[in-house]
């Protein structure tokens, strides 16, 4: 085994033309599985306040759904990390879709049963998949060289959108088929979801070989048997990886927070100020496609003037997005559009130069298990900006939410100022 994998890493360190080769195949496969998890996650979300509502009888907790995504989220961002880290990509990500599935699965027995302890606990697991099919961006980096780093990060969040908006159009179809199953017709997205997902576990776990973290990891290893750099040298460049893994970690934690903040509230302060829920839809589909149809274009942006510009574009346009929620008329849908699409595309910018900084920032030997960290502190910023938006609204108003969002979102441009300047 020892000799095969050492055959492996030298056939990859004496060709650059088979190392570039295999790093477009791996972006290929990754892609391929965020089609099939954009899917499983977007059909089940969908729904899922739905089904809850359904089966209590109120609506008091159809926020619990959301709550038990995230919460599950962020438990298998941690899991699924430190088995990237410990048996490679294919195991780690393969394994979180799977789980995910299952979830799913969980889901359409506890609708056939009624159960409402076993669809909760069923919810925590299916977060597992919403966790994966986040932490597959970074897999897609694990072979690219430094200016190719964002690019494979918007390229994969490209191929997520196409299954995120194949999921919500299959949410009828999939509900006739649930009835023809003796299946409640809300539980039918479910059912897309588990196929959606372990078919994109099946796609790592098949095709990912060899796994792209593992060698990452032998290359490196190599490298630094062949260099000889003083200490001094070694302790600048942890230095400076601690620094960005701190602003890479806080560009997307206060993008998530304000993001999630604002989006969760504006379909309520439309809906007070008069808007159906169709115009509602509208203004939410252009932020869902403000988030993630810009990404490649991001990335080429990220990685050729830089993750420090993009991040303070980030918060600039944020910024933007805050003061016009804030300030728009409320009858006004044109500006809520902009205000929204501006709010996603922020996000956008934040997230893929925030991820390009934390693969800048961490080596191979350790880099699955930090990312993985710090997507928990992700999903955990974006349950907290969730809970607390609606308490601001509720003892303020959607413009005091919108405008605190929009100056929260400026405390990037110090943090990237001190980055540099450190």
């Amino acid at each position: 085994m020892l000799g095969k994998a050492q055959e492996t890493m030298d056939t990859y360190i004496d060709s650059s033309e088979k190392l570039k080769n295999l790093y477009k195949r791996v972006l290929i496969v990754v892609s391929l599985s965020q089609i099939f998890g954009g899917a499983g996650l977007a059909a089940g979300i969908t729904v899922g306040a739905l089904l809850a509502q359904q089966m209590l009888g109120t609506d008091a907790y159809a926020g619990v759904p959301s709550a038990l995504f995230t919460l599950g989220s962020a438990g298998a961002a941690l899991i699924v990390g430190k088995l990237s880290q410990r048996y490679g990509r294919r195991t780690g990500l393969s394994s979180g879709f799977f789980v995910g599935g299952l979830g799913a699965i969980g889901v359409v027995i506890a609708a056939m049963m009624n159960s409402v302890i076993l669809l909760f606990a069923s919810l925590l697991i299916y977060g597992a998949g919403t966790a994966t099919n986040l932490q597959a961006r970074y897999a897609g980096t694990d072979l690219a060289n430094e200016k190719q780093r964002a690019t494979a990060i918007s390229t994969t969040m490209l191929m997520t959108t196409f299954g995120a908006v194949l999921g919500p159009n299959l949410v009828e179809s999939m509900g006739r088929f649930a009835l023809l199953m003796g299946v409640p017709p809300l539980a039918g997205p479910f059912i897309l979801s588990s196929i959606a997902f372990i078919l994109a576990g099946l796609v790592l776990f098949i095709l990912l070989r060899p796994d792209p973290l593992e060698i990452a990891t032998m290359i490196e290893a190599h490298k630094q048997e062949n260099e000889y750099g003083n200490k001094t040298e070694s302790l600048n460049k942890k230095a400076l990886n601690k620094r960005g893994l701190t602003v890479g970690a806080t560009v997307m934690v206060l993008t998530q927070i304000v993001m999630v903040a604002i989006m969760t509230m504006t379909p309520i302060h439309m809906k007070h100020h008069g808007h159906g829920l169709s115009e509602v839809g509208i203004v939410i589909g252009f932020h869902v496609g403000s988030m993630y149809l810009p990404s490649l274009v991001t990335g080429v942006l990220v990685d050729k003037i830089g993750r420090t510009a993009m991040s303070i574009a980030s918060g600039v346009t944020l910024l933007c997005a805050g003061l016009l929620a804030a300030f728009a008329p409320s009858d006004s849908m044109v500006l809520l559009i902009v205000a929204l699409s501006l709010l996603g595309l922020g996000w956008n910018f934040g997230l893929i130069s925030g991820t390009a900084q934390i693969v800048d920032s961490t080596e191979s030997s350790t880099r699955a298990k930090t990312q993985g960290k710090i997507d928990v502190l992700v999903a955990l910023a974006g349950a907290s900006g969730g809970a607390l938006s609606g308490m601001v609204v509720a003892n303020a108003s959607y413009a005091t939410l919108s405008l605190t969002g929009g100056l929260l979102s400026l405390i990037l441009i110090p943090v990237v100022i001190w980055s540099r300047k450190a």
